[in-house]
């Protein structure tokens, strides 16, 4: 046996918790997990119902006016494919964007009528790295105010784009909403059935694709822009009634809804159904009804059977809030609009059909006001109470900055008496409102009345729906599916994610077979289930549940992702391995996916293999620290040090609280005798967590390699005291020991329990130690 080398550069020292990480794969994050009800045997309909939707060039030869006007208009020009005809940017000049705060770069290209978006970083050694292209195929946005970007996969997936085109100040390009922060979602934003919803016509989908936990795949005719059937409700009898030999006008015009003939409830719900969002936060605010398909609402039916609106409670920093859509919200806030008893509607002042611009718009909405304020105008302007000027809009509707759409000026539709004084058009800066962490009661907004049962069932869901009043709402949803038992399993379901949010795993697991119960084939529910069985640790269950899912969904990587990680703990290494290179096959850009099956490749003694793997997940998700440091680990163990070095400090930039990046960053630096970049490393570690023994053990290894040994022992008694069995410290703290005759003997006891580590490394040295030692 050799002789003991005490602290001879770390090369017989290996920290414990370095390559910990490497055997840590990501558990998958994605909390939005679908179940596709695309089957090629199935026939695509237009909203997935069979309920009369037309082409609306339909409504073209009895409406040619109104079809001519409509086209220009915000909501005829919301969505449409991308090409040179409506191209309104500056593709050649100012066409590539630095966002410094997630430090990428994106250009924006046109070849040969083609779209695109390219990001890219600057990466060790200054070399261009994470490139990610997508094609431009479709626009959400009239371009009046921005254009917003869309990809659409051969899957059939729609996804949005990282950079918009703003109008203001002549157009630019910067972030999209909610992408001006470190880390954003890249892109990996799907568009979703809702999304749709409002901002286009209805699809063509599968029959019931657009319920609960069903994935929102675009495979039919994408139509371009909202047409006129999203007021007027489907117009095929309205057709066929027109065109009638003996058609009679009664039949025709209640053959078709005409929102300006509804009573002004109805009307306004028309408008509402897109335009009410009371936060773009996370609040909820709103909760589509159970048993609801999200392209089910027709014009005409109360909005309250098709979706429930919330807020937030007053007094809690949101009650002046300004967004990019809530006309209505801030109308209903407005001294005339409460005064009018239900008189004024959004027709009041709107003609959707042709929205007036310019000088015209101005003579059109003032007109408006005038039809009701004249002759008070008139008395306060001869008792010079009022300017003589006519134009109202912009001091009681000015235009203002919207706090989520932060490049974007809209007319404030809260009619106030005196215009605020602030700057409204002042810069702003990005709130995180799509990761706001609102705490409080959230309350019902629309409608103010519902049934008993409705109000106890739904006010409680939107209290736990996304964490704002978690506690509270989990004991009010439990009594109140207690008191109604609900059919749907959505209310258990959504009972299940609280408790799960609270750690409440056991109940959790209860309530999810309950929501199986009523609906035992949904994969979302099974792969819930899966989760919080994997938590609980019980995986052979785990795996069962999870595989009845993947069968369900065979194409959901994400339910792949995680059967897999069971079976990896399980020891199944093999079908582990396979069904995670399933996950990436059926879901390349899971970048969850890749950074497992990096760990599992560098477990199973492929580091090349390994490190790939771990570049396509940085590649796709740049910002992935658990990435990095795995990454990290295998080029330090390749001797790739450089490397290796900046891509601890990628990790640590990411995620600056994970004391094992420090801690595994440290061991890389003292091995190479850097000791004092690693004891700077430690010194962050101990701030964040000063209770974590391994990270006084290193301290004191290092403090010890540079003669500090004091103070080594200090750390090292820490260590001790943490964590009396921990023989690395044992080891450490003997060593200090031996190295001086006065204290060699105490060093004895130290080296035993050194002696009984599974660590051969530790073992062996403390053995060696206690020869020498006993020899003399």
């Amino acid at each position: 046996m050799n002789s003991p080398q005490p602290f001879a550069n770390f090369k017989n020292f290996v920290n414990p918790l370095f390559f910990l990480l490497l055997l840590t794969p990501n558990v998958s994050q994605d909390e939005n997990l679908l179940l596709s009800a695309h089957r090629k045997q199935k026939p695509l309909l237009v909203a997935g119902v069979e309920e009369g939707y037309l082409n609306p060039d339909s409504c073209k030869p009895c409406h040619l006016e109104t079809y001519q006007n409509y086209q220009h208009t915000g909501m005829g020009q919301s969505f449409y494919r991308m090409n040179s005809k409506k191209e309104i940017e500056d593709w050649t000049h100012n066409s590539l964007y630095y966002h410094r705060p997630s430090d990428r770069y994106y250009k924006m290209s046109e070849r040969n009528g083609r779209y695109y978006q390219r990001r890219y970083q600057i990466g060790f050694a200054g070399k261009e790295v994470n490139v990610v292209e997508k094609e431009i195929h479709f626009v959400v946005g009239s371009g009046k105010h921005s254009r917003t970007y869309l990809h659409h996969s051969p899957k059939g997936e729609l996804s949005q784009l990282p950079i918009s085109w703003y109008n203001e100040k002549g157009g630019f390009w910067a972030m999209s909403p909610g992408y001006d922060s470190p880390s954003h979602y890249g892109f990996q934003r799907k568009v979703t059935y809702g999304c749709i919803f409002c901002h286009n016509s209805y699809p063509e989908i599968v029959s019931g694709a657009d319920g609960f936990g069903q994935e929102s795949l675009f495979k039919g005719n994408i139509p371009e822009g909202i047409d006129c059937q999203r007021c007027h409700g489907p117009g095929k009898n309205h057709v066929i009634e027109a065109k009638k030999p003996n058609a009679k006008v009664e039949r025709i015009r209640t053959s078709i809804q005409n929102p300006g003939r509804m009573e002004k409830d109805r009307q306004m719900e028309v408008c509402m159904q897109c335009h009410l969002e009371t936060t773009s936060a996370r609040l909820p605010h709103s909760i589509q009804n159970f048993g609801r398909n999200t392209f089910s609402y027709r014009p005409g039916e109360p909005l309250s059977e098709y979706i429930t609106h919330f807020d937030h409670a007053p007094g809690k920093g949101y009650d002046d809030k300004f967004l990019i859509v809530n006309a209505p919200y801030r109308l209903f806030q407005s001294p005339c609009f409460k005064k009018s008893k239900g008189a004024l509607t959004c027709l009041t002042c709107h003609n959707p059909h042709n929205i007036p611009r310019g000088e015209i718009a101005q003579l059109h909405y003032n007109k408006v006001c005038l039809n009701c304020h004249r002759s008070n105008l008139e008395k306060l302007i001869t008792s010079q109470s009022h300017t003589s000027s006519l134009d109202c809009l912009p001091c009681h509707m000015p235009k203002r900055r919207t706090d989520d759409v932060i490049h974007v000026v809209m007319t404030d539709h809260r009619i106030q008496r005196v215009k605020p004084k602030r700057n409204l058009l002042a810069p702003l800066a990005e709130k995180s409102f799509w990761q706001d962490s609102y705490n409080g009661e959230v309350l019902l907004y629309y409608p103010k009345i519902l049934s008993a049962q409705k109000k106890d069932l739904y006010e409680s869901i939107a209290q736990v729906q996304d964490k704002s009043n978690l506690k509270i709402g989990i004991q009010r949803l439990e009594k109140a599916l207690k008191k109604y038992k609900p059919k749907e399993s959505q209310f258990y379901y959504e009972l299940a994610e609280a408790y799960f949010e609270n750690k409440q795993i056991k109940k959790s697991i209860h309530m999810y077979e309950e929501a199986l119960r009523l609906n035992p084939n949904l994969s979302i529910i099974l792969h819930r289930m899966g989760v919080a069985l994997t938590r609980l640790g019980e995986l052979s269950r785990a795996a069962r549940v999870l595989k009845k899912a993947s069968k369900i969904n065979p194409k959901d990587g994400a339910i792949l992702n995680d059967l897999a990680l069971v079976l990896w703990n399980q020891g199944e290494t093999k079908k582990a391995i396979q069904i995670l290179k399933t996950s990436v096959k059926k879901d390349p850009e899971r970048s969850e996916s890749h950074s497992n099956l990096g760990v599992f490749s560098l477990a199973i003694g492929k580091p090349e293999e390994a490190k790939m793997a771990l570049r396509e997940a940085i590649r796709l998700e740049p910002d992935l620290p658990t990435a990095h440091h795995n990454l990290a680990s295998v080029l330090f163990s390749n001797g790739n040090f450089s490397e290796a070095d900046y891509q601890f400090e990628k990790t640590i930039e990411y995620n600056p609280t994970n004391v094992k990046a420090y801690l595994d960053y440290s061991v890389t630096l003292a091995q190479r005798e850097l000791y004092e970049k690693a004891h700077s490393n430690l010194k962050k570690a101990l701030e964040l967590d000063p209770a974590l023994p391994e990270t006084h053990n290193m301290l004191g290894e290092v403090l010890a390699a540079k003669g500090e040994l004091s103070l080594a022992k200090h750390h090292l008694l820490i260590a001790l005291n943490l964590k009396p069995s921990y023989a690395h410290a044992h080891l450490n703290y003997g060593t200090i020991l031996a190295l001086s005759p006065k204290t060699r003997k105490e060093s004895i006891k130290h080296f035993e329990k050194a002696a009984k580590s599974p660590e051969i490394s530790i073992r062996q040295t403390a053995l060696a130690w206690l020869k020498k030692i006993l020899d003399e």
